[in-house]
């Protein structure tokens, strides 16, 4: 490994790295704006030029590769000037914008002009102007900003793997758009807003609306689909006003899909913030001890085989655990989780887990998706994929629809025979997996949900068991869910006990009057035509969906913003989302609402703190024992096996943006539906005369 001295430090580093890594090892922080840890070099801005003993010049750290015996200067006189010079040369066309610019106070052009900066200017020509682009209803661009470092040209190509922009002209005459002008289309182009070390590129449904400093930060876990990245929710008083990526390495690296950054609009809308009781047809507002009185005479006045509870995508675990708890109190077993019917979580644990975890993709050199598309159920983990299949160690197939994932793939059919054929052995790629270090399959969450699903996971345990992608230290099996909150509900064991009905039995018990109760906690994804006019529904969730509309009486919950909840990954990993802001109205935390209504029939819960609900819970399931880290699931039986059906597999996802209540009531993910899954332009899109794709 090469040895160097930075600043009279010795450090050692891995080959291949280069000057700029080996200063930060050596605790120098080098200043830089094009170069960046997860993008391929660039060295376009030389703001981070050092000085290398016998070289003619100052080098730039971030192209350099350190070498044995380099001695390297960081802070001379003359590396000191050079930076000062590519400062003033940066500042030449830079608009003198900071005080309306919404990079302001997170902009790292004034950090470091702070340190290299001049306070005047030599230039006396004019400024350059640059147009600038529409982007779409996501990006906001002021491209006169622009200093070229190319960031958003490389994230775009090289992580989304969508290549709409580019720098076209030379010189001072450089631009970054996209050709022909048109919007980014990519499910994570809001990346690039972050990237951005100017006030280029800023978020269109934010701007002009805060600064930093006014806002209250919040670490929490975004629960829009099942990756269950880490993110930070800014707030200023009582609304949300952002959310940002956080780090995590093993999760969602530095990234966040458009969707769980941009429907934070949507938790304003549409909101139940009070008590609704259905009274001649009509809902009308009710107090909280009139609707939980008339929920409690209900609740006990019910035979218990003809009661039955669903759970949505987005409800936290202690709110399941404590509507299981109420449940079971009254004897009702006709309980589920699986709002899509899938034939899940009767088996083995690891039978419903991504147990490769997200970080292990970058391991595996052999992967089969199975009636999945990743691009929309799980762009994060799309672009973990594609980040392999960029190191040409991982052969790709898919069986299902022939999609644009970003990625280079075998695509082996649409028939649900090749997932047995694969499994007998009796197909090319099954030699493909066998011969694999680290193989994978991916079976999408609508494998499952499909009638023969039980028969579906069986065989895909076939494969797993036959071909050797279960091995010491590896397990290549793996679920890829779309609801934050099916794992959780899984290890807690919400679903219906042996004999009692599942989601499908239950909605069509509804409708022939056989289930004359159902209470759904923020359960939206059904069918509501199914639960009959004789049927008592009664809806606990934070948006008025299609849940609430069917209800006869509504409790008003919190979203996951508004309350402190544990979530499972589909990894398995559970997570602590934190309170960032206060529910509206007179809406409250969930599970609180279920401890009331259990005193209120006199069946009260075991707990009254959340503190000691998260020691049931962790009673109940190992999962809730460890936060943070992925808790492994045992292999094991599970599935069913059987004739597949014949046909083709399909995602549960039909448009990107629309897929949750917190994303239907947003306008901004309607502007994107609109455009990115419709192709149409809503009206407020056309800033100026003319079109984009």
């Amino acid at each position: 490994m090469p040895k160097l001295t930075v600043d009279g430090i010795e450090v050692e580093v891995q080959p291949g790295a280069t000057v700029m890594q080996a200063c930060e090892v050596a605790g120098v922080e080098i200043p830089r704006f094009c170069y960046h840890e997860r993008l391929s070099i660039a060295g376009n801005c030389r703001m981070c030029l050092v000085e290398m003993e016998k070289a003619p010049k100052p080098i730039a750290s971030c192209a350099m590769p350190a070498a044995d015996n380099m001695v390297i200067k960081t802070d001379t006189n003359t590396v000191r000037k050079a930076r000062r010079g590519v400062m003033e040369f940066l500042l030449i066309n830079h608009p003198l914008d900071c005080p309306i610019c919404d990079q302001g106070g997170e902009c790292d052009l004034q950090d470091q002009a702070m340190g290299y900066g001049y306070d005047r200017s030599r230039y006396a020509e004019n400024k350059r102007a640059v147009p600038d682009k529409n982007f779409g209803p996501l990006i906001k661009t002021f491209m006169n900003r622009c200093i070229h470092c190319t960031r958003c040209v490389r994230f775009i190509a090289e992580v989304a793997g969508a290549p709409d922009l580019g720098a076209t002209g030379r010189g001072e005459h450089t631009e970054i758009g996209t050709y022909i002008e048109k919007a980014i289309s990519s499910e994570l182009s809001g990346n690039i807003v972050d990237l951005c070390p100017v006030g280029a590129l800023t978020s269109k449904p934010y701007a002009y609306t805060a600064r930093p400093w006014e806002l209250r930060k919040t670490e929490s876990i975004d629960v829009l689909d099942a990756v269950g990245a880490n993110i930070r929710v800014d707030a200023r008083g009582g609304e949300v006003l952002r959310v940002l990526p956080r780090l995590n390495e093993d999760v969602n690296e530095e990234w966040l899909s458009d969707k769980s950054r941009y429907s934070v609009d949507g938790l304003k809308k549409k909101r139940l913030d009070r008590p609704y009781v259905r009274r001649l047809g009509k809902l009308t507002e009710a107090s909280w001890e009139e609707a939980l009185s008339i929920v409690a005479d209900r609740l006990t006045g019910t035979d218990p085989r003809k009661m039955a509870a669903l759970v949505g995508d987005l409800v936290d675990a202690e709110s399941i655990f404590a509507l299981k708890g109420l449940m079971e109190s009254l004897g009702v077993s006709n309980l589920d989780s699986r709002l899509d019917g899938a034939k899940i979580g009767e088996g083995a644990r690891a039978g419903y887990l991504f147990n490769s975890t997200i970080a292990g993709i970058d391991e595996a050199d052999a992967i089969l998706i199975v009636g999945s598309n990743p691009r929309w159920e799980a762009p994060l983990v799309n672009a973990r994929i594609r980040k392999r299949y960029l190191t040409g160690k991982a052969k790709i197939a898919v069986i299902g629809e022939k999609l644009d994932l970003t990625y280079k793939f075998d695509h082996l059919g649409d028939d649900t025979g090749l997932l047995q054929n694969i499994a007998d052995g009796r197909h090319p790629f099954a030699e493909v997996l066998k011969g694999a270090q680290r193989p994978m399959i991916i079976i999408g969450s609508g494998v499952a949900a499909r009638a023969d699903g039980a028969a579906q996971m069986a065989a895909a345990r076939a494969v797993a068991d036959n071909l050797g992608l279960i091995k010491d230290g590896w397990n290549g099996f793996n679920v890829l869910h779309t609801a934050a909150s099916r794992v959780g509900a899984l290890d807690l064991g919400f679903l219906p006990k042996s004999g009692a009905r599942d989601t499908a039995a239950i909605l069509d018990g509804a409708s022939k009057g056989e289930i004359e109760l159902v209470f759904l906690l923020g359960a939206d994804g059904i069918d509501t035509s199914k639960l009959g006019e004789k049927t008592l529904v009664i809806y606990q969730g934070h948006h008025g969906d299609a849940g609430a509309a069917r209800a006869d009486i509504i409790l008003p919950g919190a979203a996951y913003t508004e309350k402190n909840g544990t979530y499972v990954n589909l990894e398995g990993r559970a997570q602590r989302a934190k309170m960032a802001v206060f529910p509206p109205g007179q809406a409250r935390e969930d599970w609180k609402i279920l401890r009331a209504l259990s005193g209120t029939i006199a069946r009260p819960l075991p707990f009254d703190t959340l503190e000691q609900l998260r020691g049931k819970m962790a009673e109940a399931s190992a999962t809730f024992r460890t936060i943070g880290a992925v808790t492994p699931g045992a292999w094991g039986s599970f599935g069913t096996t059987g004739p597949l059906n014949p046909g083709g597999y399909s995602s549960p996802v039909s448009d990107f943006y629309l897929t949750c209540v917190v994303s239907r009531a947003s306008e901004t993910m309607a502007k994107c539906s609109t455009l990115f899954i419709h192709g149409q332009q809503p009206d407020d899109l056309l800033e100026r005369t003319g079109t984009y794709g």
